[in-house]
């Protein structure tokens, strides 16, 4: 499971840790419960939260396509495995008896490239990356192995003139900080991508 975060209140005699710490292990459970569904709908589970303010308490569930695929998550697909989600929770023995609210979305371009499925995921994107000892680089990632990420690196341009491509460069993941994907409108056909592995366009 990636990183459960839990928000909730907090006071100075511990007992807001000790509630952080209990939410956390629901979240993880919830987690375990739920990631059978999505994996049956052809998803990934990215991660699971639980959101507590007084008696109210916040499911948040992110969802995203497999590695294989670019694309966003549709939101007919949240919409249907919400409902999905929606069902199982209701029929969970274990379920805390508080009322809960469910809420599900796709993690969008705005999120962080940490993890080797981040960036199979960022296929013919443009990305910001950050490199360990060396120059941050924008480029577009051209193919991802196990051994890192080969980007075709972007040449900045007289002013009014087209950026230039320079030559593919791979960066192993252990030069690799992060990454950022670049918002453009630019058809990911234009990448080279193959069209058989796109998903969905449309971002949740």
């Amino acid at each position: 499971m990636t990183n459960a975060e839990a928000t909730t209140s907090t006071d100075r005699t511990g007992t807001g840790k000790a509630e952080a710490a209990s939410v956390n292990v629901e979240a993880e459970r919830l987690y375990a419960l739920l990631e059978p569904a999505v994996l049956a709908n052809r998803l990934y589970l990215e991660d699971v939260s639980i959101h507590v303010a007084g008696a109210n308490r916040v499911v948040h569930v992110v969802v995203d396509l497999p590695q294989e695929e670019t694309g966003g998550v549709g939101l007919d697909v949240i919409a249907e495995i919400s409902k999905t989600l929606s069902d199982t929770l209701d029929n969970d023995p274990s379920m805390d008896a508080r009322p809960y609210e469910l809420e599900v979305s796709s993690p969008g371009v705005g999120r962080p490239l940490t993890e080797e499925r981040h960036w199979h995921r960022a296929r013919g994107r443009m990305v910001n990356v950050n490199v360990i000892q060396g120059d941050n680089v924008t480029g577009r990632v051209q193919s991802v192995d196990a051994g890192g990420v080969t980007l075709v690196p972007e040449i900045a341009a007289k002013k009014g003139m087209k950026p230039k491509q320079g030559e593919p460069v791979k960066f192993p993941f252990d030069r690799i900080r992060s990454g950022k994907v670049e918002i453009e409108f630019s058809r990911l056909e234009e990448a080279g991508l193959e069209k058989e592995h796109n998903g969905p366009s449309e971002e949740a």
